[in-house]
């Protein structure tokens, strides 16, 4: 019989932080649950829980909607580190 995998569990880093609402101005919060082609991570690559997962989509949503996060890149220049863009 195959021996089962243990993979060290994923805490909710908002959790932890003690986090009541997540900004959607606040775009270093958001940067842990997109990726590097600004998509949504599902919650079983950021180990959010249920409840702080759909806040930062909700978030991430009216931040694109805002202007403060862009809906998507240019795919020939796909930019290693996306957010020092957006700091200059």
């Amino acid at each position: 019989m195959a021996e089962k995998r243990k993979f060290a569990r994923k805490y909710c880093k908002y959790c932890e932080a003690k986090v009541e609402y997540i900004d959607y101005k606040d775009a270093k919060i958001l940067r842990h649950s997109l990726s590097e082609r600004y998509k949504i991570m599902p919650r079983r690559l950021t180990g959010n829980c249920k409840r702080h997962q759909e806040m930062v989509e909700l978030a991430i949503k009216r931040a694109r909607a805002t202007a403060v996060i862009p809906y998507i890149i240019d795919t020939q220049k796909v930019v290693a580190v996306p957010f020092e863009q957006l700091q200059q």
